[in-house]
């Protein structure tokens, strides 16, 4: 049976494989804290709740030992990670440096393209911020700064980011679940924007460091809070 006029064999999204899906499951579930802290993760049990085989299971384990979700302890096995105030001190000194120049050098190349780029970033993060899904909102977040890296040419950087992306979003989603963070994350990363659309490379590296300070903040305390 021949093919209707002009329809095209390219699959423009190729579909997810299970592995992919479970990594997402998996992964949600860490981070929105289904998964406690240090808590083990039997592939037996996990086999069960997911419906899926222990190769799977296993495949998506390691996936997510890369993205320093899980870690492997001797004679206990894989267990979520961890996570405590040293650790996400690190992470925000890191995201400070890279997401500070990047910021100041995508404010010097910023013309109107990338600025129309932003700005659509950053309505569909606000519109994140108002349903509330941490997931709508993690993803919508990490798109926008994405597009700061790529206007800034700082690819490597980024890629060192994405290394800690997973780590990145449990802070994220810790933060966020505090009362009145979304109203004033969102403001200040509309003043980054705003720094940027200004073509203002002080300002926004600025803007960038009352962010991560203020999300720094907030993580050492909800960390302080879980240890007592």
């Amino acid at each position: 049976m021949p093919l209707p006029t002009g329809t095209s064999l390219k699959i423009e999204q190729p579909p997810q494989t299970l592995r992919e899906i479970v990594t997402e499951r998996m992964r949600a579930a860490i981070l929105s804290g289904y998964f406690k802290s240090g808590e083990r993760l039997v592939e037996r049990n996990l086999c069960d709740q997911l419906g899926v085989s222990r190769t799977v299971v296993r495949e998506t384990i390691r996936y997510l030992e890369a993205e320093g979700l899980v870690e492997f302890l001797a004679n206990k096995g894989p267990i979520v990670a961890p996570l405590d105030w040293p650790q996400a001190r690190q992470i925000y000194k890191i995201r400070m440096l890279l997401e500070a120049d990047a910021a100041r050098d995508c404010a010097v190349v910023a013309d109107d393209k990338i600025r129309e780029e932003l700005r659509a970033a950053l309505e569909t993060l606000g519109a994140a911020y108002e349903g509330g899904a941490s997931h709508d909102l993690l993803a919508a977040s990490t798109e926008f700064y994405h597009l700061i890296f790529k206007a800034a040419g700082h690819d490597i950087s980024w890629d060192v980011v994405n290394r800690l992306n997973g780590r990145i979003s449990r802070l994220r989603g810790m933060t966020l679940s505090t009362t009145d963070r979304h109203r004033s994350g969102y403001a200040r990363i509309t003043r980054i924007f705003e720094a940027i659309a200004a073509n203002d490379p002080d300002a926004a590296a600025a803007a960038v460091h009352s962010h991560i300070n203020e999300a720094s903040e907030i993580a050492r305390q909800k960390l302080a809070e879980a240890q007592d």
